[in-house]
């Protein structure tokens, strides 16, 4: 098979393709073959070895996990025992087109990959192609936006990165919850953030946006402010935050640490204050992922939600895909195929 890896820290071109041997189904797992896996911020990050302190996970001095993914779409090419029969209720088969997330073992940028059966996939949603399914993977927001959140009906979201991959999905479901919607991204991207439901957008290139989405003048106060690609802080959410709003961040942070103990004491005592909140797919356990994969399906089958995508490329061209990500200025996700 072939597979992206990296051996040491640095820019795009320290990622490249290689062969592998192809990964065979033990008991309880299967064997995907990857069609289509997304390039995020996450992976872009870990090649650079940033934030300093996410090297105690991925590796001090040199990687320890050299295929980076975690978000895949593929068919499944092979099952082990104990897999689609009576025990697992049939749940995969070979020849099942599945999407899903691969957690930290992450691998995801390979033509094969093998998972335990009972990983965080799911069947993917009728009439979407491979990169599409690749890209509705990154509804980090689903789960964030609901439960932390408890975001519903009338209620005001912010989103900040609204143009994004996770913030793309992060207006569809605000507006599938109910909420009003404000989308902050540059002017170009205004278009496609309304387009997905959002009634207002703030272009931050031309404006105050912290001003312009209320703090200080007493403009609207917002239940939820989703942070999607790490470009605020608590304490500078705060005066735009409703009594018992929360402010939910995709990019962990130690000061962010912070504020969630700080904040979560605060709440104790008094309960209708703001808190801080880690969007982090990673914390959840893997059924939770798999049944948010499962009602995500059906958000697309409704016509509630759709794939944003930025660009695609084949898998020899990864590392264009990682400078796409270092930019920092993608519309939605960025694919890389594996045909």
């Amino acid at each position: 098979m072939k597979q992206a890896c990296y051996s040491r820290y640095g820019g795009p071109d320290v990622v490249q393709v290689t062969d592998a041997a192809t990964p065979v189904a033990g008991v309880g797992e299967v064997v995907i073959r990857v069609r289509a896996a997304t390039v995020g911020a996450a992976d872009a990050a870990a090649r650079a070895g940033s934030p300093a302190f996410a090297r105690l996970y991925f590796g001090l001095r040199h990687p320890r996990i050299p295929v980076l993914g975690s978000d895949v779409a593929g068919e499944v090419v092979a099952v082990g025992e104990g897999v689609g029969g009576a025990a697992d209720a049939g749940r995969f088969r070979v020849g099942d087109r599945v999407f899903g997330v691969t957690g930290s073992m992450m691998g995801g940028h390979a033509t094969h990959l093998v998972l335990p059966a009972d990983a965080a996939l799911a069947h993917q949603p009728a009439g979407v192609t491979d990169a599409e399914a690749a890209a509705l993977v990154d509804a980090t927001a689903l789960a964030f936006l609901r439960d932390t959140g408890r975001l519903g009906e009338g209620q005001r979201l912010l989103v900040i990165g609204a143009s994004g991959s996770v913030g793309s999905m992060a207006v569809q479901l605000g507006v599938h919850f109910g909420a009003h919607v404000t989308g902050v991204c540059s002017g170009p991207n205004a278009e496609l953030v309304t387009s997905l439901g959002a009634e207002h957008v703030i272009d931050y290139t031309r404006e105050d946006w912290w001003a312009a989405a209320g703090g200080g003048h007493h403009g609207p106060l917002y239940d939820v402010v989703f942070d999607a690609v790490g470009a605020s802080s608590y304490r500078r959410a705060r005066p735009v935050l409703a009594d018992g709003g929360v402010y939910l961040r995709t990019v962990p942070t130690l000061p962010l640490l912070a504020q969630m103990a700080s904040t979560s004491l605060t709440t104790r005592l008094r309960p209708r204050h703001p808190r801080a909140a880690i969007a982090f797919t990673g914390l959840r356990p893997t059924a939770a992922k798999a049944a948010d994969l499962a009602v995500t399906a059906e958000l697309v089958e409704s016509g509630a939600l759709r794939a944003v995508i930025d660009s695609t490329y084949p898998l020899e061209r990864i590392p264009d895909a990682h400078r796409r990500v270092d930019t920092q200025r993608k519309r939605g996700a960025v694919i890389v195929t594996m045909d």
